[in-house]
């Protein structure tokens, strides 16, 4: 096969992980990356970066699951390589505690967590304001680290990148054999997907170095992430919110919450205050069409609308817009014309 121009637009986690499974899988794709914004200035820099995604309603199970452990199998592998310090990537263990029972207290990605069990009355009595809880060992995954780690991944693996922001699809179309949406919230305007919407989340960068275990309470609009250099504290979901200012009344909030049920985080000092952006959508959307101008036809391949969940998913909805793209490409040969 001749050589496939590929354009990636977006470089985020989500961007990044599909540009690297491109170029590492299709040795034919010359890829490029295309965005105007790169690490530390993606709204993945500010994620907390726990796996332990929401489930999607309309997107059949067993798709989320092979998402959710190909991710979770592919960090695994870094953590237990000479690369995770430099990837930023670990094994995190702690609780999750609500105040009554879930609906469905066994989610899928329980079966791919290390030591998963319901917490014992003892442990309980810890967070008295709650009722039920649950222990586990996840992977957290920070991306102050891992994003340059990807990008020198996908730069060993031929890719180039430009620092470029794309508004319009069609100018790309002379240039590029595929092109792969992965914009996250940028999606609203680029594609004129009016079901991405932002959901604004807040959060507090604190030093707290005594803090091993992370507390996620209910449905995770309040949490503790210990981190390598810091402990995140969360948060806020604000949908359809556009504001990038720090809110004051919602970081105090925040420190209100999370000292509920770590008291000793009164006495940690703020390092930092951050907002970012999700991309929300009722599901993920990860599908194929085509962009017709003139007698070029292109491959427009689709990966967006993660919202809380782009980590956790990143590897997985990646390796299935390879397929898109490799399946595509065998029944369409780039270059052909109608």
């Amino acid at each position: 096969m001749n050589t496939v121009n590929v354009a990636v637009i977006g470089a985020g986690v989500i961007g990044l992980s599909t540009a690297v499974c491109l170029a590492e899988a299709l040795p034919y794709c010359s890829v490029n990356i295309l965005a105007e914004k790169f690490s530390p200035d993606t709204t993945s820099d500010g994620a907390a970066g726990i796996l332990m995604p929401k489930v999607f309603p309309d997107i059949p199970v067993e798709r989320q699951r092979r998402w959710f452990k190909e991710t979770f199998d592919h960090l695994q592998s870094i953590v237990e390589s000479s690369e995770a310090p430099e990837a930023g990537v670990y094994l995190s263990s702690g609780y999750h505690i609500f105040k009554e029972v879930p609906t469905n207290p066994n989610p899928y990605w329980t079966d791919f967590v290390f030591g998963f069990r319901t917490m014992t009355v003892h442990e309980m009595k810890r967070f008295p304001k709650h009722n039920f809880g649950q222990a586990f060992t996840t992977i957290k995954c920070e991306c102050s680290r891992y994003l340059p780690w990807l990008e020198k991944r996908f730069r060993k693996a031929g890719g180039q990148i430009k620092c470029e922001k794309v508004t319009d699809l069609k100018q790309l179309i002379p240039h590029y054999d595929v092109i792969v949406n992965c914009s996250g919230l940028g999606s609203h305007h680029l594609v004129g997907d009016e079901g991405v919407y932002p959901v604004r989340g807040q959060i507090l960068k604190v030093h707290a170095t005594w803090l091993k275990n992370f507390i996620r309470d209910g449905d995770g609009k309040t949490y503790i992430y210990p981190g390598i250099d810091h402990v995140t504290l969360g948060g806020t979901r604000q949908e359809d919110d556009w504001r990038l200012e720090v809110g004051k009344g919602d970081s105090e909030g925040i420190m209100e919450r999370c000292s509920q049920l770590e008291p000793s985080l009164q006495k940690a000092q703020v390092l930092e205050e951050w907002v970012g952006l999700r991309p929300g959508r009722r599901n993920l959307r990860v599908e194929r069409e085509w962009l017709q101008a003139q007698d070029r036809q292109v491959l427009l391949v689709h990966n967006y609308g993660h919202g809380g969940c782009g980590i956790s998913l990143s590897w997985g909805s990646a390796l299935d817009a390879v397929r898109l793209v490799r399946k595509s490409l065998h029944e369409k040969p780039p270059h052909a014309k109608l």
